[in-house]
């Protein structure tokens, strides 16, 4: 019956362009996805086992591809920045501070002190809140609902904060080139703080829920483990290469947006199991909130935006004085700006890894070439490493701690 079973699997698979070639006779292979509430996305992994062990597991992507990447080669500069939003949409302030970072490096330009630290400030709610579904998600794989409520009050918090600053909960694109689209509104630093506040508490109560939980750690714990060295050789970044005991953060290693200026410090893990990725991202979200009150107290005064209004577009109040405003307002939206011929690439640390633009100019209005170094893409890889040996329940639980989004690796 197994064999009959093989057949048609790899039959099946075979008509779809998919080449199987089973280990033996013994072996079985079926599909995970790609519609599967635990893929995180449009993911397919075909699974090949012998009895509900996994002796191989090969992702299958592409699935959700939108070609944003080449649409970005045909708009201008600043119009290409809506596209990084919908990348990795969990983690939009981060991916607008990667393409903008770059293109910045190829203008030779940075904004002013504070504009610097709002991006800071922002990019780290982004990263709590990306850490929360995260951890809301993982646990609602594994069969535990709490977590997820309790996870999703507080990122609607954070969610408020990018609303009240941005007008939108998701998609701001609201990190550009030269600075940022607008300051704070009255009373947004007040409401932060007060998120700031009263987040211990929660997180607590999320960390209490399960590091000593005895299923949790038993679906978790010696569960995808992987090694230091495969997981350099496969370009595993983030919190699943720092799990592995490896000190590496970017905001550390080659810091960017003045993260120097804070203090805080890189969680490191041990074992390199699905528990210790846990870990990890739970005390990233305490160094964030650190990273956030730290924002708070030292937000200098000042402009967010750099003053080349053939970069920036010029404060809407002057748009109704000034006819040189209405100019520069016009030539940028519907020329841009022209960085000189070159390429650049700026790292950031995402909350799901390294993430950067590799931007090569030729002169023109619009980049030559936009490719994305996308984390959840590279770390993905690593998958099939992490099952192969555990049973066929493991998949999901270590899909969930490597913490993809296929919005970013398909894109």
């Amino acid at each position: 019956m197994a064999i009959e079973l093989q057949e048609l699997n790899t039959n099946a698979l075979n008509a779809q362009g998919i080449q199987v070639d089973a280990l033996d006779d013994t072996t079985m292979v079926i599909n995970m996805g790609p519609q599967h509430p635990s893929t995180h996305g449009v993911l397919r992994v075909v699974l090949e086992l012998d009895g509900e062990i996994i002796v191989r597991a090969t992702p299958h992507i592409g699935y959700v591809h939108t070609g944003i990447e080449k649409s970005m080669e045909y708009q201008t500069y600043m119009k290409a920045v809506t596209n990084t939003d919908r990348m990795d949409y969990l983690s939009a302030h981060i991916n607008n501070a990667a393409f903008t970072l770059s293109v910045e490096n190829l203008l030779g330009i940075a904004p002013p002190p504070r504009g610097q630290m709002l991006r800071v400030m922002l990019m780290e709610i982004q990263r709590l809140a990306s850490h929360l579904v995260w951890i809301a998600t993982h646990c609602l794989d594994l069969g535990a609902m709490t977590v997820y409520f309790y996870a999703f009050q507080q990122r609607e918090k954070l969610l408020d904060l990018t609303e009240m600053i941005s007008g939108v909960r998701m998609m701001p694109s609201w990190i550009v080139p030269g600075g940022l689209r607008g300051d704070a509104p009255e009373g947004w630093f007040e409401r932060a703080k007060e998120f700031v506040d009263n987040f211990p508490e929660a997180l607590e109560e999320l960390e209490n829920l399960l590091s000593a939980n005895p299923i949790f750690r038993e679906r978790t714990q010696g569960v995808g483990y992987i090694s230091v060295d495969e997981c350099l050789g496969l370009g595993v970044s983030g919190s699943t290469l720092r799990a592995a005991g490896v000190d590496y953060d970017v905001r550390k290693a080659k810091p960017y947006s003045g993260y120097e200026q804070f203090d805080f410090y890189v969680p490191l893990g041990e074992f390199s199991d699905v528990y210790d990725r846990f870990r990890v991202r739970m005390a990233e979200m305490w160094q964030s909130r650190e990273i956030i009150k730290q924002c708070i107290e030292k937000m200098p005064e000042g402009a967010i935006n750099i003053s080349d209004r053939k970069i920036v577009p010029p404060p809407r109040k002057e748009l109704d004085n000034s006819m040189e405003a209405v100019i520069h307002h016009f030539k940028l939206w519907t020329e841009g700006f022209h960085p000189p011929v070159g390429e650049s690439y700026v790292p950031l640390e995402s909350p799901k890894g390294e993430i950067g633009f590799y931007i090569v100019s030729d002169g023109t209005n619009r980049p030559y070439r936009a490719h994305m170094r996308p984390p959840s893409f590279m770390n993905l890889q690593a998958l099939s490493t992490m099952c192969v040996g555990r049973l066929m329940a493991d998949v999901v639980a270590v899909i969930g701690s490597i913490d993809i989004v296929l919005g970013e690796i398909d894109r």
